[in-house]
Formats: structure tokens, C-alpha cells, sequence
């Protein structure tokens, strides 16, 4: 069975959160990891990043950890928030970009708390991956393009934001959606029919100007 898209970056914890309880209570799920530059999406789409707005990076903080505390998942902050995460995902694709791979650097963020934007923050995972030279892997011109690519490809296919499982062709963004995605994978005609049929027809009834107040 072909793996259902997931499109993601290690900075987000609610991607992490998605992850961990889809491989524990969902393992029949077959996921095929995508990722991408978080930072570069938002940029295409003209948004901030919840992190980047005074109050609403509070807010997140407090909502991801009482959201792992509700699905019964281990979570720690690392050591800073937002981080830079390419080194990671270079990694990650470097080391060939498998779920196992994706879950083992997100555990090394999420579960562990630790660092990930330098080569020595990442040195032990590296190594349990088999990786011998870490700075050499994820600075290979092949593995830069391979993640930009990626980004490319998410932003063609409609992601605005991680995490996102594409389903059927339609993307589920957030860890919260994570039912609603299942249940559309399984029973894909529900968005055919009652009240899910009318959206694409619904009208815009007001636009608000991009310009500044």
C-alpha cells in the first residue's frame, strides 16, 4: 500500500505529537515522510509562524505540553524555540529519510530535549544512525537541494502549514486533524456528501486588505 504523504519539520511539536500517536495507536497507517523548511512556507504564504507572535508562542508552549500530557506522550522543550532546523532535516535525508529515521531525530527534539543546529549538538544521533562524517553529509550540495526540492514539492501540492497529511489528493493540516484525516483515508466519500458537498461553492463574503491599518 502506498504511504499517505506527511509533510513536516522537526520544529514543530505538534508534528512530533502526530507522529508518536499515529505509530503507537494507528500503526496501519502507512506514512510516507516529506519534509520541508517550515520557515519557507510561511514566507511563501505571507504568515508568521505561531512562535513569532508575542502571546500566541505562550500559548502554543502551554497547549503542546497539555496536549502530550493528554495523549499520554513524553515532551520536552529543547533548548531553544524557534531553532534553526536544517541541519536536522539535511540529516534526516542524509540518512535516507525513512519514518524510523524521521521518529529517532524527532525523539532526539521533542523526547529528549536536546539541541539540533550544529553538527556537535547532533554528533551521538548521527552516529547511532551510522553516520561517520556528519558535517560532510549534511553540507553535500545533493542534500541541500534534495530539502529545498521537497519544499518546493510541498508548496505545490497545497501545504500552508506542518504537520500535514496529504489525503486523497487534499491536504489535513494540524496535529488536531489527525481523526478527521483518518476517517477521509478510510471513507472518502464522506467529503462527498451532506454538508461537506457545498464548501467549494460557499462564496467569500469579505476579503480584509493586506495593506497595513
Amino acid at each position: 500500500m502506498k504511504g499517505l504523504p506527511w509533510y513536516f519539520d522537526v520544529l514543530s511539536p505538534f508534528a512530533y505529537l502526530q507522529l508518536q500517536a499515529l505509530r503507537r495507536d494507528h500503526p496501519e497507517v502507512p506514512l510516507d515522510p516529506r519534509p520541508l523548511v517550515l520557515g519557507a512556507v510561511l514566507a511563501h504564504h505571507g504568515q508568521l509562524g505561531p512562535a513569532e507572535i508575542a502571546g500566541k508562542r505562550e500559548f502554543t508552549y502551554r497547549f503542546v505540553i497539555w496536549r502530550a500530557q493528554e495523549l499520554g506522550l513524553p515532551l520536552r522543550f529543547p533548548p531553544r524555540h524557534p531553532f534553526n532546523p536544517l541541519p536536522a532535516l539535511r540529516l534526516i535525508l542524509a540518512a535516507g529519510g525513512s519514518i524510523d529515521v524521521v521518529q529517532r531525530v524527532f525523539r532526539h527534539i521533542w523526547e529528549q530535549g536536546r539541541g539540533c543546529e550544529t553538527p556537535e549538538e547532533l554528533e551521538s544521533l548521527a552516529a547511532d544512525l551510522g553516520m561517520a562524517n556528519l558535517a560532510e553529509a549534511i553540507s553535500a550540495p545533493e542534500i541541500k537541494a534534495a530539502l529545498k526540492h521537497s519544499t518546493e514539492k510541498a508548496l505545490a501540492a497545497g501545504v500552508f502549514g506542518v504537520p500535514t497529511l496529504m489525503v486523497h489528493g487534499q491536504p489535513y493540516f494540524g496535529q488536531d486533524a489527525t481523526a478527521l484525516a483518518l476517517a477521509a483515508w478510510k471513507h472518502p466519500e464522506m467529503l462527498q456528501q451532506g454538508e461537506y458537498a457545498r464548501l467549494g461553492a460557499i462564496p467569500v463574503g469579505i476579503q480584509r486588505s493586506r495593506a497595513a491599518p
